[in-house]
């Protein structure tokens, strides 16, 4: 005959952590005897349950007091078991404010909400607090360094850390994200360390992840506004293009044909050299009759007297013999 109870402790000591939904940890959840006689068990090798509603895993851990037997017997007391320095528990104690506290106040509020729904209503029906994923945002790794890398050992050490973390369960690491582990939820004890957190030496952790979630929420409905616009100005400018694109065709229906500058300097010089001789001929002729008219001369200055005319003379043969000349050769 098989023991259910020990079997379970088997599990959870082989496993480490058990999902909410497993069969067994169902019963156990549900069955108060089941669940004291695992108490009891587990009391007795000094061991204790892990369990908390809002937990999506149980797991068990050191009872509290064999605490000073297991932690203590070194020179300096051990924050745990599990070979983690001083800044690798900073930094889980740094994730579990990022990733749980928020988490939970989430799980809270929408528990109480649901109260109040349901006081106001006659017959309402119950519904499971979410343990899952959806109410857990991951943290960006790179925020993560810039934000803590100079107080928890740099870049390298934080990353060094950031493997002993996920090798023990209590982170997951995907695509630089950092999401919460089966064992995050369970390490430490909400309603002893959130007012700590909250009110003491973290404030500022839950105080810079609020405003950085801000800020996030700020950008994206600033992109979103700035996307809208941009698809306005595309629009405007596309029907702006379509307008001209009918007159365009609108010009070219009603016959209008386009001025070419080039081809019409062209036809101006072709017709200019097309008239060069007749404009030369026509020169020729004017000089012609130009030389042919008799020249006037002018009696030299001294000859009038008392202001008289003095009569030319008349043209001799051989003046009218160089004029020819002078025609002719124009």
């Amino acid at each position: 005959m098989t023991d259910p109870i020990a079997s379970l402790i088997a599990r959870l000591i082989a496993e480490r952590w058990l999902p909410r939904d497993d069969i067994a940890v169902r019963e156990l959840l549900t069955d108060a005897e089941l669940r004291n006689d695992l108490d009891r068990r587990l009391a007795s090798v000094g061991l204790r349950l892990l369990e908390h509603p809002y937990a999506a895993n149980i797991a068990v851990c050191i009872a509290r007091p064999q605490e000073s037997a297991v932690f203590g017997s070194a020179k300096a007391w051990s924050s745990t078991n599990l070979q983690l320095d001083r800044d690798a528990i900073a930094l889980l104690v740094v994730l579990w404010a990022l990733l749980v506290l928020p988490k939970r106040q989430r799980q809270i509020a929408r528990q109480q909400a649901d109260r109040d729904q349901d006081q106001e209503q006659m017959f309402a029906e119950l519904k499971p607090v979410p343990v899952g994923a959806e109410v857990v945002e991951p943290i960006n790794e790179r925020t993560l360094l810039a934000d803590f890398g100079d107080k928890l050992g740099g870049k390298t050490r934080i990353q060094f850390n950031l493997g002993a973390l996920a090798r023990q369960g209590f982170i997951l690491r995907r695509k630089e994200r950092i999401h919460e582990g089966p064992m995050l939820d369970l390490a430490l004890d909400y309603e002893r360390i959130a007012g700590r957190v909250m009110d003491g030496a973290l404030s500022y952790v839950v105080a810079e992840a609020r405003q950085h979630a801000l800020e996030l929420a700020a950008i994206e409905a600033a992109e979103a506004e700035a996307g809208e616009n941009d698809a306005a100005v595309a629009a405007a400018n596309d029907a702006e293009a379509i307008d001209d694109a009918t007159d365009e065709a609108a010009i070219e229906s009603d016959g209008y044909i386009d001025f070419d500058a080039a081809a019409f300097e062209q036809s101006l010089m072709e017709e200019d050299d097309a008239d060069a001789p007749a404009d030369a001929a026509l020169d020729a002729h004017d000089a012609e009759a130009i030389a042919a008219e008799p020249l006037p001369q002018l009696a030299e200055a001294g000859g009038a007297g008392d202001g008289e005319h003095t009569e030319l003379p008349e043209s001799s043969p051989d003046t009218e013999a160089k004029h020819e000349e002078a025609a002719a050769d124009v």
